[in-house]
C-alpha cells in the first residue's frame, strides 16, 4: 500500500464520496478544497446536475465555494458508480435511519457497499461514516468485499470513522473538529489516519472499527440521557412551580463536575433520537437491557405530548378550548437556523394538536413548506396581525433571525419550550 500512502500524502488520489447530504458535501468539499480530486456520487439526478453546476442545497456549503472547487476541476457529482473503480479511497456518507419498528435500518449501507464490492480493486481504501451499531463495518461490509475474492490487507483497506457533523455550528467545522478512526486491521487505521490528517488538524486513532462505532453512539447517547434528564427536570418543575431555566442557570454556575443541558419539545435531528436506538438493538440481541437508554428514549419521546398537553392547560386558563383554537408555532426544523425538519419534534407536536381539533398554522423561514400525516402546510409571514391573530403562539424552534421582542409584544399568550424569549417578561409568556 505505499501507493496508495505516496498519493495520499501528495494529495493526488482520487477521493470517492457516496452520498452528499450534510455529511458527504461538507466532506466532499473540504477535500476538494485541498486539491484533491474528489468525485461526488448521488443517486438522485437532479441534485447530482446541480451539485456539478456548482450550486448546493444546504446552508453549511455555499454555492460559491462549491462552484470554485468545480470550476477548478476538484469536484463533480455523478448518478455513474461505475466511478468509483476510478477511486482510490472511498468513504460511505448514506444516512441510516430507523424502521417505524425502531429497528436499525441499513439498507443504504447495504446497498452503498454492495455498489463499492462489485468494483473493487486491489489497492483501495474504503471507509464508512455513516452511523450504525458496533460491528457493523466488521460483521457486514467486510463479508461483501472479501465475496469478491479480495484480502483486507493485501488487496484493499476497510475502516470507519464517525461524522462528527453539527450543521449551523459557526466554531466548529470539519477542520478543527477532531476525526476518530479506527480500521479493521493496522495499516487501513493508519491510511485513514493519513486520508483525514490532509483536511483535519487532529486525527485521534483507536483499536479497532468497532470501538470508533462505538465511541460515536457514546457522543450522543450522553447527550440524548442528559437531555432526558434536562426534560425531567422540567416536568418536575412545572409541578413544582419553579422555573426551570433558572434552575439551570444556577447549576451552570458550578464551575466544575457540571455541564448544562436544556429540556424541550423533543429530540430531533439525524443523531441523538436514533443512534442511542442503534445500541439498545445491538445490546437487546446479545441479551443486555440497556437501562438508561431506553428510561431516556421514553422520556425524551413523550416531551411532544407534554407540550400539548401545557398548551391545553394554557388555552383552558384563558377559557378557550383547544378545538377551534388558532395556534401559530414558531420553527419547525429540528434546531435554529437550518432548514433540516429530519426527526423533528414539531411535527409530532403539529400533528396532536390538529388532531384536537387547533386551527395550526406554521412560520419557519427556513422550511417554506411542509406535508406529513396528510397535512400540507405553508410557511406564514411573521407580522404583528399574524401574532395578534392567534389564540396561542407556539416556540418550538428558536431560529435566531426571529424577533421576539416582536413576539412577546404582540402575542395575547406565548407558551416557549426553547427559552428563546430569555429576559423577556409579561403575564402572556409561560415557559416550559
Amino acid at each position: 500500500m505505499d501507493t496508495l500512502r505516496k498519493k495520499i500524502s501528495d494529495r493526488r488520489a482520487t477521493v470517492g464520496v457516496m452520498g452528499l447530504g450534510y455529511v458527504g458535501l461538507p466532506l466532499a468539499l473540504e477535500f476538494a478544497r485541498k486539491g484533491f480530486s474528489v468525485t461526488g456520487f448521488e443517486i438522485n439526478p437532479s441534485l447530482a446536475r446541480d451539485l456539478s453546476k456548482g450550486t448546493s442545497h444546504i446552508p453549511d456549503v455555499a454555492s460559491m465555494d462549491l462552484k470554485e472547487v468545480v470550476d477548478a476541476g476538484h469536484f463533480r457529482a455523478t448518478r455513474d458508480f461505475d466511478g468509483l473503480r476510478r477511486c482510490d479511497a472511498i468513504i460511505v456518507c448514506v444516512p441510516t435511519p430507523l424502521r417505524k419498528t425502531k429497528e436499525p435500518d441499513v439498507s443504504l449501507i447495504q446497498k452503498a457497499c454492495g455498489d463499492i464490492a462489485r468494483r473493487l480493486r486491489r489497492g483501495q481504501l474504503v471507509i464508512l461514516e455513516s452511523t450504525t451499531y458496533p460491528g457493523t463495518t466488521r460483521e457486514m461490509v467486510l463479508p461483501m468485499f472479501e465475496a469478491r475474492r479480495l484480502r483486507l490487507g493485501r488487496d484493499f483497506h476497510l475502516a470507519f470513522s464517525p461524522e462528527r457533523v453539527d450543521p449551523a455550528n459557526k466554531d466548529y467545522g470539519i477542520p478543527n473538529t477532531p476525526k476518530v478512526v479506527g480500521g479493521l486491521d493496522r495499516e487501513s487505521t493508519e491510511l485513514a489516519a493519513l486520508l483525514y490528517g490532509q483536511i483535519v488538524e487532529r486525527v485521534i486513532k483507536v483499536s479497532s472499527a468497532d470501538a470508533a462505532e462505538m465511541a460515536k453512539l457514546l457522543e450522543n447517547t450522553f447527550r440524548a440521557i442528559n437531555i432526558g434528564l434536562a426534560n425531567e427536570f422540567a416536568l418536575m418543575s412545572h409541578r413544582l412551580g419553579l422555573d426551570v431555566w433558572e434552575v439551570i442557570a444556577a447549576a451552570s454556575t458550578k464551575p466544575f463536575g457540571f455541564m448544562p443541558f436544556y429540556p424541550g419539545p423533543g429530540l430531533g435531528g439525524h443523531c441523538i433520537p436514533v443512534d442511542p436506538t442503534y445500541l439498545a438493538w445491538k445490546m437487546k440481541s446479545m441479551n443486555f437491557e440497556p437501562r438508561f437508554i431506553e428510561l431516556a428514549t421514553s422520556i425524551n419521546s413523550q416531551m411532544p405530548e407534554y407540550v400539548v398537553e401545557r398548551v391545553v392547560e394554557l388555552l383552558n386558563g384563558r377559557r378557550r378550548a383547544v378545538n377551534g383554537s388558532r395556534v401559530l408555532v414558531l420553527g419547525v426544523a429540528y434546531k435554529p437556523d437550518v432548514n433540516d425538519i429530519r426527526e423533528s419534534p414539531s411535527f409530532d407536536v403539529l400533528k396532536l394538536l390538529s388532531g384536537l381539533g387547533a386551527r395550526v398554522r406554521y412560520h419557519d423561514p427556513y422550511v417554506p413548506k411542509i406535508g406529513f400525516a396528510g397535512l400540507r402546510m405553508r410557511s406564514e409571514p411573521l407580522t404583528a396581525a399574524s401574532l395578534k391573530g392567534a389564540d396561542l403562539v407556539l416556540i418550538l424552534t428558536a431560529h435566531r433571525c426571529v424577533d421576539y421582542g416582536s413576539v412577546v409584544r404582540h402575542a395575547r399568550l406565548l407558551f416557549d419550550t426553547r427559552n428563546a424569549a430569555a429576559g423577556l417578561r409579561g403575564r402572556n409568556v409561560h415557559r416550559l
